[in-house]
């Protein structure tokens, strides 16, 4: 939250609490049961406070929980922001929003994911017990390995690795001293005589 009023971070801090402490001891409502206040934002002109709050409900009953949670906390809101208004001393008290914060479903979609994942690493781990390799275990030579019996490198090259045609291509370039003229290879070069 860059950017927020430390007084605002500390009044969302205190609402909190007054109303987590409302839900538990003085609102005597049984569709509230459950309810968890995870957080609130409070606006810099604290003028709106936003309240997040989620339902731990029984399996398969979750919908129809948040729903009737939903309507007891609409129904809950000015007593409950009369209770903010009498602990927090504030000239203006804010206007208090109940939003459900879908968090804890994502949490738990997420923690599916993650054993599911983990059931895999499994899996792979159990394959890559008896694996073997599709080659030599290791198949990079080593210093100590090329080595011979004389204590020499072992390297030996074949006859058909050389290109001896030399007849190919010839890129000679002859400069005489006397002239400035330059032969190349291409044209037929003359042998001195022998005397």
């Amino acid at each position: 939250m860059a950017g927020t009023n430390p007084r605002s971070v500390r009044i969302a801090g205190l609402i909190q609490r007054v109303v987590a402490t409302a839900l538990e001891k003085d609102i005597h409502d049984p569709r509230l049961r459950g309810v968890t206040i995870t957080e609130v934002r409070v606006t810099n002109d604290m003028q709106q406070a936003r309240i997040f709050w989620t339902i731990y409900g029984q399996e398969g009953r979750e919908d129809g929980q948040k729903k009737r949670a939903a309507q007891a906390l609409r129904q809950a809101q000015g007593h409950l922001r009369t209770m903010v208004g009498r602990k927090a001393g504030l000239r203006l008290t804010p206007q208090l929003f109940f939003v459900f914060d879908a968090l804890q479903g994502q949490a738990a979609e997420v923690d599916d994911v993650l054993v599911i994942a983990r059931k895999r690493d499994e899996e792979l781990a159990k394959l890559r017990e008896n694996a073997q390799y599709a080659g030599e275990a290791d198949p990079y030579k080593h210093k100590d390995e090329a080595v011979d019996e004389d204590g020499g490198m072992d390297i030996s090259f074949d006859d058909d690795d050389w290109d001896d045609d030399d007849d190919d291509f010839d890129m000679t370039i002859i400069i005489d001293d006397d002239s400035d003229d330059v032969e190349s290879a291409d044209e037929p070069e003359t042998e001195p005589e022998a005397e």
